[in-house]
């Protein structure tokens, strides 16, 4: 797997390309800002991209925005330090397919990475009370689900499985699974990816 590090930090670029080329059969390139992400890409398309958000020249939301719109086949993870709700909607709307933190064990975020390659979209556990506030005014944006359904739809979007939301809201794993199903019938969407991005996109 080729991947690309973006961080103005040299020592996290650095240390996170020493790291996966040691644990795994994977090539990694680096960018100290958006901009020279994206000529990096014009020279070496990568398969994954884990970007910082703030950085000089140009930060990693809109180098996530112009990568996408030039090449809307690559992945990308934001890889940050901030949980900000703000933060995590404005890297979806621009088209990433995770939001980690950077406090992320090695491992962690290596396990990420591979599912994000297999097409999910992964959030870290550290950004899930951030994005699970407010039910009530998550009703009133989505007004054909019932609130019940409107926080498991919440709860999804954050990367939890429907074992973690059966236990979260003390609901048998059927009663999660039925809903699901019901959720994606009525946003008329396919699976949780699609859950997660329309969420993201629409809250």
């Amino acid at each position: 797997m080729k991947l690309l590090i973006v961080d103005d930090d040299g020592l996290i670029r650095d240390s996170l390309k020493i790291l996966f080329e040691t644990k795994e059969d994977w090539t990694a390139k680096t960018a100290e800002n958006g901009l020279a992400a994206l000529e990096s890409c014009r020279e070496q398309l990568p398969d994954i991209i884990l970007m910082d958000i703030r950085m000089p020249v140009c930060d990693g939301v809109e180098a996530t925005r112009k990568i996408k719109a030039e090449f809307p086949g690559v992945k990308i993870i934001m890889l940050t330090t901030f949980t900000d709700d703000g933060y995590i909607s404005s890297a979806i709307n621009a088209g990433a397919e995770g939001y980690l933190l950077k406090s992320t064990p090695a491992d962690g975020i290596i396990e990420r990475i591979r599912a994000v390659e297999k097409g999910a979209m992964v959030f870290d556990k550290g950004v899930k009370l951030t994005a699970g506030s407010a039910p009530e005014q998550k009703s009133a944006e989505f007004p054909e689900l019932t609130q019940r359904e409107n926080e498991i739809l919440s709860l999804i979007a954050t990367g939890l499985s429907n074992n973690e939301i059966a236990a979260k809201l003390f609901l048998s794993q059927g009663t999660v699974r039925n809903a699901v199903s019901i959720i994606l019938e009525k946003l008329e969407l396919r699976d949780r990816t699609q859950l997660a991005v329309y969420y993201w996109k629409n809250i």
